[in-house]
């Protein structure tokens, strides 16, 4: 399985390489602009590069034993749509008429669904009814789908944040014995490998840099909620229990709750890009890029690290929940007072550094 890893690594760097050329000649980059502040234009290649590189390993390998091609044929769509979008910059509304295609297609092709949601609210298990399945399906694809989308801020966050949540869920597979999804999980970590590393400008430096682009946060989020759903409903053989998945994914899943409730707040749409997200009001307080990147995938690890634990240790699925709620309640008020309080943490910081100050005097 070693040189399946190797294979993996070795064809990411080289599809990244090659992918970069094609993409300058067809216009396939990233310019500066008002929220976007990089320099020069970028190569949007890094998950078109990663998506060319799992499908043909996947394909290679005979991995993803249930549905593989519907899993690709899903794939490849959102990626197209994702590549359409990053050269021609096309309406939000399709966008999201393709992703709810594609969940249905998920649902009554794939016969897989988000229908089964343990014991969230009480002693008794959640099985819900086909229609309300379908929507809840149709949401938590849009709703992953777009919360790493929105996430892709600065350098290795959205490789950061999604290698975060497919390691949690190769753990998760590991343990409950599906070796073969937590090869999958592996494996999709070591086609970013690549990419995070370009991305970052290391070791090559700026000039080969490359960025994610619309195709790879979309096929990430699908990716990462298709795997969600395969470790949560499937009964007594789910690997984790449905709450659990929340966790997994809790600080995409939160930044955009937090940033679409503020933007309706606004009266503006809630798909309008802003400088408004975390990793933004990260560098707004001080920290640098580097220090932002660490700080929020150490947070995301954190989440999920809980999540696991609890899993493993049965605690209750209410409190799961409650706990969860809670903790999005706490992260909302603190980004809605973000200002207000940094404000205050500064004016405490400096008042001490006054009074240090008249001390040695």
């Amino acid at each position: 399985m070693t040189s399946a890893f190797t294979f993996v690594f070795l064809m990411s760097f080289c599809s990244l390489f090659i992918c970069r050329k094609v993409a300058k000649r067809v216009g396939l980059v990233d310019a500066p602009n008002e929220r976007k502040h990089h320099k020069g234009v970028i190569p949007l290649v890094g998950g078109v590069s990663i998506f060319l590189t799992l499908a043909i390993a996947f394909s290679f390998f005979e991995l993803f034993p249930q549905n593989p091609w519907l899993y690709l044929s899903c794939a490849t769509v959102l990626v197209v749509i994702g590549v359409i979008d990053d050269r021609y910059d096309i309406s939000f509304k399709l966008r999201l008429l393709v992703q709810a295609c594609v969940s249905l297609v998920m649902i009554f092709i794939g016969d897989k669904s988000l229908h089964y949601l343990g014991y969230m609210l009480g002693d008794f298990p959640l099985d819900l009814p086909v229609v309300a399945s379908t929507l809840l399906t149709i949401f938590a694809v849009i709703g992953a789908i777009n919360a790493f989308n929105m996430v892709d801020g600065i350098d290795g966050l959205l490789g950061g944040l999604a290698s975060v949540s497919f390691a949690a869920l190769g753990y998760v597979f590991y343990v409950s014995g599906n070796t073969e999804l937590f090869v999958i999980c592996t494996m999709i970590v070591t086609a970013m490998i690549p990419y995070i590393l370009l991305n970052l400008g290391f070791p090559l430096g700026r000039r080969f840099k490359v960025f994610m682009g619309d195709a790879g946060s979309i096929f990430i989020g699908f990716t990462v909620i298709w795997l969600l759903l395969e470790a949560t409903q499937k009964g007594e053989l789910s690997a984790m229990r449905p709450v659990t998945a929340l966790w997994l994914i809790a600080l995409p899943l939160m930044d955009m709750a937090t940033i679409m409730i503020r933007r309706i707040r606004k009266g503006q749409s809630p798909f309008k890009p802003d400088r408004e997200h975390l990793h933004h009001i990260c560098q707004r307080i001080g920290l640098s890029p580097f220090m932002t990147l660490v700080v929020i995938c150490g947070l995301a690890a954190s989440m999920a690290g809980v999540g696991i634990w609890s899993d493993m240790s049965q605690v209750n699925e209410t409190m799961m929940l409650l706990s969860f709620m809670i903790m999005f309640g706490v992260y909302f008020a603190v980004i809605s007072h973000i200002w207000r309080i940094t404000t205050l943490i500064h004016r405490v910081f400096n008042r001490d550094k006054e009074i240090v100050k008249s001390h040695d005097a």
